[in-house]
């Protein structure tokens, strides 16, 4: 009974997230076309046949579909959800051009494109602002109180007192951020600044993958296996400081927060594809939906906090320059910039099918991961 509750959990969850999340995105590519004139068919929540819909005034057809797996905003002139323009453009009257996304200017097209990764990215920073405004933001000095016998920072030269102030390169501004550059590394060496009597001193220093033990017991991952991070072996005692925002700082520290995590984000993609991160990380629908599950049951504050996270992906990930995404649209566009004209449909309909077949690839890959890591 319980693993069915939990299975309620998760799905429930997770659609839920993931409807919200779709709305915001493609609200985006809607409200700037709608600036610019652009008729707008359909606003889809889901694919698939329609369970429930109406028809606003200026003609868009808002629904909500079975598969609950995504959605599409669907422009006057598009031949398909992926915004593929149609066969009847060059028959259009002078009034359906006005009103024909195909047929806005380059800038135009762009900034409809782009508008639904940014949402999700303003989403997010509204989300993150909102909790640094009414709980305030930890922040524990980056301090070095102890160092661990034998561990990497000592091999390194690390001493206590020693403060942190740079890994290669990125200012370190709390002990927490020193957390994040080290789970990251996936092992690899970090250029570590620390200022030590009034002075600088560049270190190099190289995490290890080490098994996490609390009271003399391995720690066990939700799949039931020992849990391992890289670590580089120091300690912090610095009292943890809770600084306080108003409005305009909160802001800020939500769009610092937000950098932060699309940069280390890039950089674990960096590392799969060069290697020294496994692809076995990815994740897909399943594992989402566990991590939507768990972090609904410890709350929806947490569970909100972890939408935030979810969206800047999502922003993220439709940014990439692959067919079928945003990304692979503004691609387009960009070579249309540089050529005066708009690519022609063949090569459009070809780099489609190209982006849809990666994409697939990617998700089966994903899911496949999930399959795999579920504790089934």
């Amino acid at each position: 009974m319980d693993g069915f509750i939990d299975v309620i959990i998760y799905v429930s969850s997770f659609l839920a997230m993931l409807s919200i999340l779709v709305f915001v995105h493609e609200w985006g590519h809607f409200i700037v076309a709608r600036m610019n004139g652009i008729r707008v068919d359909v606003f889809s929540i889901g694919f698939g046949p329609e369970i429930w819909g109406r028809t606003d005034k200026k003609g868009t057809r808002w629904k909500v579909s079975y598969v609950p797996l995504g959605g599409y905003v669907k422009f006057f002139g598009d031949a398909s959800e992926a915004s593929t323009p149609g066969d009847s453009l060059d028959k259009m009257s002078e009034e359906e051009k006005k009103v024909s996304f195909h047929h806005k200017k380059l800038y135009q097209r762009a900034a409809v494109v782009f508008a639904g990764p940014f949402a999700n990215f303003i989403f997010a920073i509204l989300i993150l602002a909102t909790f640094f405004y009414a709980y305030g933001q930890v922040d524990t000095p980056a301090v070095v109180s102890s160092v661990v016998e034998g561990s990497a920072a000592e091999e390194a030269g690390l001493q206590a007192g020693d403060v942190i102030v740079a890994v290669d390169g990125s200012e370190i501004k709390r002990f927490n951020d020193v957390r994040i550059e080290v789970l990251y590394s996936a092992g690899e060496s970090m250029n570590v600044d620390v200022l030590r009597g009034g002075e600088i001193v560049n270190l190099i220093l190289t995490p290890r993958l080490t098994k996490i033990v609390r009271d003399g017991e391995p720690v066990l991952d939700d799949d039931g296996k020992p849990l391992e991070l890289y670590q580089i072996g120091v300690q912090n005692a610095e009292k943890t400081v809770i600084r306080e925002h108003n409005l305009t700082s909160a802001l800020w520290a939500g769009v610092l927060e937000t950098r932060v995590i699309v940069v280390q984000s890039l950089r674990g993609i960096r590392q799969m594809i060069v290697g020294t991160r496994s692809v076995k990380e990815l994740s897909g629908p399943i594992g989402i939906a566990k991590i939507a599950g768990e972090s609904a049951k410890r709350g929806i504050d947490f569970w909100i906090r972890v939408m935030a996270l979810v969206s800047i992906s999502l922003g993220m990930i439709n940014l990439f320059p692959i067919p079928m995404l945003d990304g692979g649209h503004l691609l387009f566009y960009g070579f249309e910039a540089v050529l005066g004209r708009k690519l022609s449909e063949r090569t459009q309909e070809y780099g489609f099918r190209i982006g849809l077949v990666f994409i697939l690839g990617l998700m089966m890959l994903a899911t496949f991961n999930d399959i795999l890591k579920f504790n089934w």
